[in-house]
């Protein structure tokens, strides 16, 4: 055995008996493999252990990659920079600190300076530059969310001949209601998907009618969005989407609403050339990189409305998925499979962002104007004395869901779409002296504006709607543990807190445009859920009788 074993460590020691296969192996493929193992195992990683989003960001990015976005509104503009690769916001910025003034002429106006929404921006993306460090060079895309529905006129010089007129302002109701009725609410509702109403096209209409002189000076119309891409490229361009919120879409032909610029007397040639909403839609031109100390050549890859920019944000891009916000005033947007209306008009239907005839995605918003509004007027009047919101809660806690058949219409802010445009008011019933607190009071008040919301939501259900998910940031009417549950509750849906915002989103979105992301699921599997509520099945019962109590209420011109 000793003997066998020690020729065998000769036969494989000694250099006179070594094998050629071994020989080979020791002088060539063993330094190649070690050479070169790094390679190999690097991509491996890449390939096994790395989620596929991180992988195909890994393969991309050489260097840092970010993401710009940019977020108009009525208050300010906010700026953010995205890390394209970990969804992460490395600096956010926004102008002016107080909120942007906005002229009233008249009562029911609203206007603002389009230059001053440059200015803003300006300020904004150099404060972001400075709290990143980050190269001007390694942002890749821009994306844009904008305030709907405003007018801006500009000239052959792209410059605007007038300050915008924005969403707020109301001077052009008349002329929709007029349309709506010499066009006939099929015709409106078969291809508009809405009434003209207080729209963009209404709105050019009054400029048409009331400045004759300015409108004959006007080379292009834009939405707000328009605007700042033109202000970044130099090149007026418009979106499928951005016609439809504008009332300038028509859904049935496929094509800008010719039918409603003729009654209008608005020259097609004053619209601009669609571009896709992601995708290549410009370049930053030179003069405004060096105005902004960005890169000539950087693309605009997304633009969108701030409501469905918003949903956007929270990853809401298919039927059955709602983005939802509970401020002063409350709206819920949700995505629709088919090309349908809300007979009555009682909600406004837009192209989605990524709505396609082949495969429709629409945006339906129902908007509430007495919601957090309300709130506020209790914590003033009905809650104790200098007490906080979350102490509030606390306090409506204490009474049952129901509200021991207290209900409370929420209807105190002015005209409510979803009640076809009555002025109702806001208004308490079946109080009971003896039995009834201010815990009672407090919860009734929550309860009503989720019961608004629901209400609103059996509209979308008629048009065809199954809202399964509801997603939100976790802020305003959010906050209370009394609305996020009732609302799932009395709705069946399951609702995820969100933390982001609309800036962040238009980021996102640029990223999906340049292609940077393969889709929406890639693009958001960072986004951050703080919160899931999941309906309480053993209260429905509750919730439900409490709503249908709530409804009995309702003024007869809304069922």
């Amino acid at each position: 055995m000793l003997s066998k074993s020690g020729a065998k460590v000769q036969s494989f020691c000694g250099k006179s008996s070594k094998s050629p296969h071994l020989f080979y192996f020791e002088t060539l493929f063993l330094p190649i493999m070690i050479v070169f193992s790094p390679i190999i195992m690097m991509f491996l990683f890449k390939c096994v252990l790395l989620p596929k989003n991180q992988f195909l960001l890994y393969r991309q990015l050489t260097f840092y990659m970010f993401l710009l976005g940019y977020d108009i509104g009525s208050s300010s503009v906010k700026a953010s920079l995205v890390d394209a690769q970990n969804g992460q916001c490395v600096a956010t910025a926004f102008y002016p600190k107080s909120e942007a003034p906005i002229k009233a002429v008249r009562p029911g106006w609203a206007e603002q300076d389009p230059n001053a929404w440059w200015s803003y921006l300006k300020d904004a993306t150099a404060d972001i530059l400075a709290q990143s460090g980050a190269d001007k060079a390694d942002i890749k895309a821009i994306g844009i969310s904008y305030q709907m529905h405003g007018l801006v006129c500009v000239d052959k010089d792209l410059k605007p001949l007038r300050d915008a007129i924005i969403w707020c302002d109301s001077r052009a109701v008349p002329y929709g209601q007029q349309a709506f009725k010499d066009l006939g609410s099929e015709r409106c509702l078969s291809h508009l998907l809405n009434s003209p109403g207080n729209f963009t096209a209404s709105k050019l209409a009054w400029v048409h009618e009331n400045e004759p002189d300015l409108f004959a000076k006007i080379y292009k119309v834009m939405l707000p969005g328009d605007y700042i891409a033109c202000r970044l490229s130099g090149t007026p361009a418009t979106t499928v989407s951005g016609l439809s919120e504008g009332m300038m879409w028509d859904f049935k032909d496929n094509r800008p609403a010719q039918f409603l610029l003729d009654y209008y007397g608005i020259p097609a040639a004053m619209l601009s050339d669609i571009v896709p909403t992601f995708g290549l839609q410009g370049e930053v031109s030179a003069a405004a990189a060096a105005e902004l100390g960005l890169v000539a050549g950087t693309p605009i890859t997304y633009r969108a409305g701030d409501q469905p920019n918003n949903a956007l944000s929270l990853n809401v891009f298919e039927p059955g998925e709602a983005a939802t916000t509970a401020g002063t005033s409350g709206v819920v947007y949700g995505v629709l499979g088919q090309v349908g209306y809300d007979p009555q008009s009682r909600v406004n239907t837009f192209a989605h962002v990524n709505h396609t005839a082949s495969d429709p995605r629409l945006g339906v918003l129902l908007c509430i104007n007495g919601t957090g509004i309300l709130n506020s007027w209790a914590r003033r009047n009905v809650a104790p004395t200098g007490i906080g919101y979350a102490e509030m809660n606390d306090l409506a806690a204490q009474a049952p869901i129901g509200s021991a058949g207290l209900s409370i219409l929420p209807f105190g802010n002015g005209a409510e779409r979803v009640l076809c445009d009555k002025e109702v008011g806001a208004s308490i019933h079946g109080i009971n002296f003896n039995t009834h607190t201010q815990a009672h009071l407090l919860r009734a008040a929550q309860e009503g504006i989720v019961f608004s919301f629901a209400y609103g939501m059996e509209v979308m259900q008629q048009m065809g709607m199954s809202l399964k998910t509801i997603r939100a940031g976790k802020a305003n009417m959010f906050l209370s543990p009394i609305f996020r549950d009732t609302l799932a509750g009395v709705t069946g849906a399951t609702i995820e807190l969100c933390d982001t915002d609309g800036s962040v989103g238009a980021a996102r979105g640029a990223g999906m445009g340049a292609g940077i992301y393969a889709d929406h699921n890639e693009a958001f599997a960072t986004l951050k859920k703080l919160q899931v509520i999941e309906p309480d099945v053993k209260n429905q019962a509750a919730y439900k009788e409490a709503y249908e109590r709530w409804a009995e209420y309702l003024p007869s011109t809304s069922l």
